[in-house]
């Protein structure tokens, strides 16, 4: 008969796995879509530099083979591990960002990157994740009734606003609006009562005199040319209007693999970052676009389902944050070179060139594998076994 000692052992053990188990418990099926999806990124920037690996699409698949190796490190360590150094991962997070308005490389009008030599590190990238791992460490345990007393909120809203605000005086908006919009999505899964959004909601729409006094120029032209397209052709409105006529071209089987004319002619801006999208829309038509689009909402589907899996309610809003960030990336930028909603900046997951958002996005899925590998492992308050 075991002693009580051996028996709480014998307990935690069957919790335990090692690294070959955890090898095994990989959900290849989602590996599989993320690496779909990165072809399709492949492809098209393939095309972008008219049939030549350089200069994108070599960089961008050494970049996936780097982030794919960083994503099963990340998803066999014990979730327990991002749980405790979530607060450690944010405050790092926050110290960059304040690193690139001291010391940070301008690009496009915006101070966003720090030059690292081999790679443009963009922390509010970085942030995005930090931020999910610290809003699900706070939540982790918390009863209703915590969630409930508005004291409670305090703390996490203030761990938002404040890398809001670095990152809004780079300036990038549509990071800020992303890291806002995510973070929301914790407190809503965390049990924050929807008339709390409501008001917060109505204070927002109060403030949009005010805040529009702050806007810098470029970003007021963009909600002018959001409003009214026609306003300003060939300047604010050159970048949507080639957007759209690039869309409406390729019909709904395209013009074929690299016979865009709007791209190939140059006449399409940031083709191979934020309206990517256009240039491969152009060239596969509606038809391109939706299985593009099916390959994202499959692996939103997965990122859900993992989340509902999980015991830990710490794995479980990792996994809901992540997906959520995911799927408001592709969501925003679909939308915004589509004329739904204005030019914030938001690049296109997996395929838009950039390191900084693809090592960081597959960080981020790394984490909702380490979730889906230790669904079923007990999380104490502080991290440990529960008990």
């Amino acid at each position: 008969m075991l002693r009580p000692t051996q028996r709480l052992s014998s307990r935690l053990n069957r919790t335990e796995m090692s690294w070959r188990e955890k090898i095994w418990q990989i959900n290849w099926s989602l590996i599989a879509v993320l690496t779909a999806i990165a072809s399709v990124g492949f492809l098209t920037l393939y095309s972008a530099a008219k049939g030549s690996l350089e200069p994108w699409a070599i960089k961008q698949m050494i970049r996936f083979a780097v982030g794919i190796g960083l994503m099963i490190t990340v998803a066999v360590v014990d979730l327990r591990f991002w749980m405790r150094h979530a607060y450690i991962l944010y405050a790092v997070s926050i110290v960059l960002l304040i690193a690139v308005d001291l010391k940070g490389t301008i690009g496009m009008g915006a101070q966003r990157w720090i030059d690292l030599g081999f790679i443009q590190l963009q922390p509010s990238e970085i942030m995005k994740i930090a931020m999910i791992l610290t809003l699900a460490r706070y939540f982790h345990g918390a009863s209703v009734q915590d969630v409930g007393r508005p004291t409670f909120l305090i703390p996490p809203l203030l761990l938002v606003l404040l890398p809001v605000a670095l990152v809004m005086k780079q300036p990038d908006l549509g990071t800020a609006m992303m890291v806002l919009m995510s973070s929301g999505a914790i407190f809503f899964m965390a049990g924050v009562r929807i008339w709390k959004f409501a008001l917060l909601l109505a204070g927002g729409l109060g403030s949009i005199p005010v805040a529009w006094q702050f806007l810098h120029d470029y970003q007021k032209k963009r909600v002018i040319i959001f409003l009214n397209p026609d306003q300003d052709p060939l300047g604010a409105g050159y970048h949507i209007t080639q957007s759209k006529i690039a869309l409406g071209s390729g019909g709904l089987f395209g013009k074929g693999y690299m016979n865009g004319t709007q791209s190939g002619l140059n006449f399409l801006p940031e083709k191979q970052t934020d309206f990517i999208f256009t240039m491969y829309g152009e060239e596969w038509g509606l038809m391109g676009g939706l299985f593009l689009l099916g390959l994202y909402v499959l692996l939103t589907a997965f990122g859900y389902a993992i989340a509902m899996r999980c015991r830990a309610q710490f794995g479980r809003l990792v996994a809901l944050g992540i997906t959520t960030t995911f799927f408001l990336y592709f969501f925003i930028n679909t939308a915004m070179v589509m004329g739904l909603v204005p030019v914030v900046g938001v690049p296109l997951p997996l395929i838009s060139y950039g390191g900084t958002a693809m090592l960081s996005l597959l960080f981020g899925w790394g984490l909702v594998m380490s979730a889906y590998i230790h669904r079923d492992l007990p999380i104490g308050r502080r991290g440990g076994h529960d008990d």
